[in-house]
């Protein structure tokens, strides 16, 4: 969030690398219509909260859990999400957003498939990074740090406290494969549906609980002046070092 566009040093939206009638690729009017919308939209048009960094707590976890309060207060949309970074075989990144489930002095804990694209990363490159943006008060956390896998009984513990709709949805499976066609996923999910309400302590074998233990946090208030406060929590053995960083 340090590189936020304000609209008034861009680009025209007329202007173009070349002429209408010159070489090189001619204009197109649907990347200048998005460039002109990108352009031209704002960021925090609300009072932002201070944030005091010599009033924060020895620790991160306690923060957090305030600051997630103060998201759920301030109406921010499901301030649950949280976007998981991994790394393949080939050590390329892969990203995409999921659901917190907790947060406690053993670390962030998530779910997901065994057997899905992030399950198989994770087994083959046990570490991670997750990061929450709640826009309502200009605020991000991001962590990294290892991931532990829950055992079987926590695992299936997690799964049975979700809904019924998250139990069919798991019950399907066969999470980051191909499919085939719309109608074979729409008969997949009619089955587990039903098994789900007949069987509501189903068991989805490859459902695993993960945790995360951060051995780096911070926590990012915006400025509206771009004086963004940025303090990160860095573990030293078992001591947490607190750490200014620039915006």
């Amino acid at each position: 969030m340090t590189d936020e566009h304000d609209g008034r040093n861009g680009p025209d939206a007329h202007d173009s690398p070349h002429a209408p009638d010159g070489p090189g690729p001619r204009p197109d009017s649907g990347q200048d219509a998005f460039r002109a919308l990108l352009h031209a939209q704002r960021v925090w048009d609300t009072e932002l909260p201070a944030f005091d960094t010599a009033a924060a707590p020895d620790e991160p976890l306690p923060l957090f859990h305030q600051w997630f309060a103060e998201a759920v207060a301030a109406g921010q949309p499901e301030p649950q999400t949280m976007t998981l970074a991994t790394a393949d075989e080939r050590g390329l990144p892969d990203v995409r957003i999921l659901m917190l489930h907790d947060a406690d002095a053993r670390g962030w804990h998530f779910a997901s498939h065994s057997t899905s694209r992030k399950g198989r990363q994770l087994a083959g490159r046990p570490a991670a990074a997750l990061g929450f943006y709640w826009a309502a008060q200009g605020r991000a956390v991001r962590l990294r740090g290892r991931v532990l896998t829950a055992g079987a009984e926590e695992s299936s513990a997690d799964l049975h406290a979700r809904s019924t709709g998250a139990l069919a949805s798991a019950l399907v499976g066969r999470q980051s494969e191909v499919l085939d066609s719309p109608d074979e996923l729409a008969r997949a999910s009619r089955a587990a549906w039903r098994r789900a309400e007949r069987e509501p302590t189903a068991e989805a074998a490859s459902w695993t609980a993960y945790v995360l233990e951060p051995a780096e946090v911070e926590f990012f208030q915006g400025d509206a002046g771009r004086r963004h406060v940025r303090l990160r929590y860095r573990r030293e053995g078992d001591a947490w070092v607190r750490e200014l960083l620039w915006p």
